[in-house]
């Protein structure tokens, strides 16, 4: 089984630059822990969309979110979207409104607040142990609730919704799929399905691939030594065993994080290319 120092390991790749040091956070800017502005970080304007930041009220108190949605009453398709480990920084949000671009209501729930602010938190071995020791069990209800406050809020439409996560979110993603019964489809991007248990996160994504309820998609980097390939395609298997459609896709030339626009991580090519298989995903499983 992959340990818990693969996923830490590969981030440290990436050296910070010094150039444009933000202040990190849920409520602006990046992370402290990968506060490398790339020339390519993309920002999506929010003509024609409603944007903010709101409380979701949940099973013990209130949690924070970005939603973005197009102007306008709805309802409109939901999508859940999954942060990386970094916390709703500018590219989960940036994400959101690409996705309200399209017609969508996006919404992404900063899962680890309980915990604090991880985007001001620059050591990743610090994060990931807040990361890891964040119950699954309450993580589902989060975002359970999630889809409830979009609907009674906004506008969103839990007949049509999708999920889709980055990095730790993809990991997330693989397990929502595999525990709401009403998803349409879901998007996992380079999302690790073998991950270490603990009390908190007793089940991995692999053990409940056969209980998956939505097709879905994985995107994944050839180069990314953090996930086994061999675990993600028995992950897929074991789902296609029971049933559900699953499609894997591997990037040759890419590793870790290459959709994260904002790290060096990122490969344009291969990102632009996975986007656009991710929306036909959603397109061709009801999520439009």
């Amino acid at each position: 089984m992959n340990g818990f120092g693969d996923e830490v390991s590969v981030l440290y790749r990436y050296p910070l630059a010094r150039r444009g040091l933000f202040t990190g956070g849920f409520t602006a800017g990046l992370t402290l822990a990968t506060a490398r502005v790339e020339a390519q970080t993309i920002y999506t304007d929010t003509k024609g969309l409603v944007t903010g930041e709101v409380e979701v009220p949940t099973a013990d108190g209130h949690m924070p979110a970005y939603f973005a949605r197009p102007e306008g009453h709805g309802p409109f398709p939901l999508v859940l979207v999954n942060e990386e480990i970094f916390g709703v920084h500018h590219y989960i949000k940036d994400v959101c409104r690409r996705l309200a671009k399209l017609g969508k209501m996006a919404v992404a729930l900063d899962i680890y607040a309980r915990s604090g602010d991880l985007g001001k938190l620059s050591d990743i071995k610090q994060i990931f142990a807040i990361v890891t020791a964040t119950p699954d069990a309450q993580m589902l209800s989060d975002l359970d609730a999630a889809v409830v406050w979009a609907k009674e809020a906004h506008g969103g439409d839990p007949m049509r919704l999708g999920v889709m996560g980055f990095c730790r979110g993809g990991r997330a993603t693989w397990l929502y799929a595999e525990h709401n019964r009403v998803l349409r489809a879901a998007v996992a991007f380079y999302g690790p399905v073998n991950t270490p248990k603990t009390p908190a996160q007793p089940d991995t994504p692999l053990e409940l691939a056969g209980q998956l309820h939505c097709p879905l998609l994985g995107l994944y980097g050839g180069k990314d030594p953090s996930i086994k390939r061999a675990d993600v395609e028995a992950a897929a298997a074991k789902a296609r065993v029971a049933g559900q459609t699953v499609e894997i896709v591997y990037y040759p030339d890419a590793g870790h994080g290459f959709h994260a626009d904002y790290r060096p991580s990122y490969v344009e090519k291969d990102a632009k290319d996975a986007w656009a298989r991710a929306m036909a995903w959603f397109q061709k499983y009801g999520v439009a």
